[in-house]
């Protein structure tokens, strides 16, 4: 039993997401329902990022502009 209890809590923590996310320099064709991508886009103030998650068929995409915080932020210039 604390076998499957272990490897229960290990699957969960290897599948967790990291907390640094990619950000990308265009907005993606393709998004999943529900996926969240962060785009530099110069629709946001300077210090934001687009932030755009994918709609089920027939549903426009979410966007909003979102701060991120200082160690995520510094990612940007990194991203090709």
């Amino acid at each position: 039993m604390r076998i499957l209890v272990s490897a229960v809590a290990l699957s969960c923590f290897f599948s967790m997401p990291c907390s640094a996310q990619t950000i990308l320099k265009s907005e993606p064709l393709m998004l999943a329902p529900y996926e969240v991508a962060f785009v530099k886009d110069a629709s946001c103030p300077s210090g934001k990022v687009l932030k755009v998650t994918g709609a089920i068929r027939g549903l426009h995409r979410r966007k909003a502009c979102v701060a991120m915080p200082g160690e995520q932020a510094s990612l940007a210039a990194a991203t090709p």
